[in-house]
């Protein structure tokens, strides 16, 4: 039987949740502070997806950019099903509006404008009794499961809420999701926070109302203390294929380098089976590494193209921009074959800005792109928030390196370069690191990995990079927050363009 590795969805991919529709799967995950907002994926076997969109992609649908807007706020925690012939999406908007649902008759869009519901709270969950009774389960804001009767066309709150569960307790209670599972009702919740304390935990009820007993083994998942690659597992949905057999898709992070550890790729979507004891509780052992697939037929899906010239009428959905993309700021036809940024504002420092990236999903990998500044000034950038960054900046006649991590803003490195067109790349490996004291480790390392940043080809015989940076400083653990990073394009002056950007996993060096 093949095996899959997990994640099954790399990088910047937090709180998944999966419905199947028929043979087909999909799957929508939190896109924090970033536009278009969240992504959704189709498979065919819950191992190989395809990004065929994003739920949110038009200014319309929420205001741009987000009211307050600051990294690792905006949207959070979506949930997706099916009913009634109709695709739903609920999720919250922590920096305007709260909990709102969106509709559509096709997966791929177009998906309506938000109706809002008055509810306060965050990681909203549909569920429907067979006669059309909407519950809707959430995150209360003082702490415990809450659910409500709702309407979500009207978006009315029809009775309730009503406090529900508080798990098995552990901090945080959230991220519920409500299934009716044969003569029960089952409450999934997350606890213990989103770092390494994470856990899935569940209840189960005759009514969507309750009252709610917890299973003897809470939580049934959690990594917490074990010496496993995969860390922070929490925040699943439940899904059952077409064969009857029981999976669970989840969040988790992949950290590395010295103690503490830390991890850059942000929380990713893992996949894990799901059996079910004679008592009528779900089952979980520790989220494998591989494992055996998915029955039936394989169905690969191609990743993300490695390469893209912008030759097509409409960036490919998965780039992304901090906050807001204004019209104004980027154009495909302005210079046709050409991504053209225009400045909006003049640092990476604060919001409103001009940025167009793709997140990083590989521990080793490599972006380079052709950028022709003309006379204005942009680069290539590494990102995990406004205060943490590094960038490879090109204009008036200078390459610089610059790192801001925190309060401090230094240019590392600069050197004149010619005018026209260059290729700028960047490099993030995982050996060779920037070392550490021996006294603490030995002579070893401390980082997760370097950040190396070229002008021209890095594999010239005579090729040194500009700078070597440590990527422990583009970490959550050091940055904070609940994002990862993301590698993109960019203007802080006037207009310029980039031919194309290449993406790639480079294979990692022997241990």
């Amino acid at each position: 039987m093949p095996t899959y590795d997990n994640p099954v969805i790399s990088g910047f991919h937090p709180d998944p949740s999966v419905c199947r529709v028929g043979d087909d799967y999909y799957l929508v995950c939190s896109s924090f502070e970033y536009f278009p907002g969240l992504p959704i994926f189709h498979s065919k076997d819950l191992v190989h997806w395809e990004q065929i969109g994003n739920v949110l992609d038009r200014p319309g649908q929420l205001p741009l950019p987000l009211p307050g807007a600051k990294a690792s706020g905006g949207l959070y925690a979506p949930t997706i099903r099916h009913h009634d012939g109709r695709y739903w999406v609920i999720n919250t908007n922590i920096d305007g509006g709260g909990n709102f649902v969106v509709s559509a008759e096709r997966p791929e869009g177009p998906w309506s404008d938000p109706v809002w519901i008055d509810l306060h709270g965050i990681d909203p969950d549909l569920a429907w009794e067979e006669d059309g009774t909407c519950w809707c389960a959430f995150s209360g804001p003082a702490g415990g499961i809450n659910t409500a009767r709702i309407d979500p066309v009207e978006g009315e709150v029809l009775e309730g809420p009503f406090a529900t569960w508080s798990g098995s307790g552990l901090k945080y209670p959230e991220a519920p999701h409500l299934y009716r599972i044969g003569d029960w009702w089952y409450l999934l919740i997350a606890e213990g926070g989103t770092e390494r304390g994470h856990s899935v935990s569940v209840a189960r009820g005759r009514s969507p109302r309750g009252p709610w007993e917890g299973a003897p083994a809470n939580p049934l998942l959690s990594h917490s203390g074990t010496p496993r690659s995969i860390q922070n597992t929490g925040h699943a949905d439940l899904v059952e294929a077409p064969d009857g057999s029981w999976w669970m898709v989840l969040l988790g992070v992949r950290p590395r380098g010295f103690t503490p550890d830390v991890h850059v790729l942000g929380r990713e979507t893992f996949l894990t089976p799901v059996e079910w004891d004679a008592d009528g509780w779900p089952r979980i052992g520790p989220v494998p590494e591989s494992h055996a697939a998915p029955g039936g037929a394989w169905h690969p899906v191609p990743a993300p193209p490695a390469r893209d010239d912008f030759d097509d009428s409409a960036l490919a959905p998965h780039w992304i921009s901090p906050f807001a993309r204004p019209a104004g700021s980027w154009s495909l036809t302005e210079r046709p074959g050409r991504l053209v940024l225009r400045a909006t504002g003049p640092t990476l420092d604060r919001p409103g800005y001009t940025f167009v990236g793709r997140r990083q999903q590989h521990h080793d990998c490599r972006a380079t792109a052709e950028i022709d500044p003309g006379t204005g000034r942009g680069g290539l950038c590494v990102r995990l928030d406004e205060a943490h960054h590094y960038e490879l900046e090109v204009g008036n006649g200078e390459a610089a390196v610059v790192a801001r991590i925190g309060p401090l803003r230094q240019t590392v490195a600069a050197r004149p370069v010619p005018s026209g067109p260059l290729t700028l790349t960047v490099t993030i490996r995982t050996s060779d690191l920037v070392p550490a004291s021996p006294e603490l480790t030995d002579g070893g390392t401390t980082g997760p990995d370097t950040v190396a940043f070229w002008i021209g080809d890095p594999d010239a015989p005579d090729a040194r990079p500009l700078a070597e940076l440590d990527g422990r400083y583009l970490s959550t653990e050091v940055a904070c927050g609940f994002t990862g990073r993301v590698i993109g394009m960019y203007a802080t002056e006037g207009t310029v363009a980039f031919d194309w950007f290449e993406y790639a996993p480079v294979p990692a060096p022997p241990a």
